[in-house]
């Protein structure tokens, strides 16, 4: 069972180098045709949705998730080359009750610093854990 004891539960630290052949392959796979992205100069807004760590004690079953929300704030674009050290943690969990059921909403925030500390991208995704169907 997922519940509220999972907020703030943390991923161990993780270095990504964004690299140029990831930016290419990311654009081409969204339909990205703007070409700092396709040549992998710049990564696409939505890149850091590659960069991401396990969170212990957060086991999920795919087939179960729905996408509910993605946010990014970004204080400059990721570049090829660039090294960043990414943690990402359990910001919020929810229920609400929908007409197939209950459904749990977790909300996991994450960043993204530069080798210096400095924060490049704050990242939120919402996600839809669809409960067992009840009998």
């Amino acid at each position: 069972m997922i519940d509220r004891s999972l907020i703030g539960r943390r991923s161990e630290l993780e270095l990504h180098e964004v690299e140029r052949g990831a930016i290419r392959r990311f654009a081409a796979a969204i339909g990205d045709e703007t070409p700092l992205h396709r040549q992998g100069e710049i990564a696409p807004p939505t890149f850091p949705t590659t960069l991401r760590g396990e969170i212990p004690g957060l086991e999920l079953d795919k087939k179960r998730i729905l996408h509910a929300g993605e946010e990014y704030r970004y204080r400059r674009p990721l570049r090829a080359g660039d090294v960043l050290r990414v943690v990402r943690r359990v910001e919020d969990v929810y229920e609400k009750r929908g007409s197939l059921g209950p459904m749990t909403f977790i909300v996991l925030a994450a960043e993204g610093r530069d080798p210096s500390g400095e924060i490049v991208y704050e990242s939120r995704t919402t996600i839809i854990y669809r409960q067992e169907a009840e009998v």
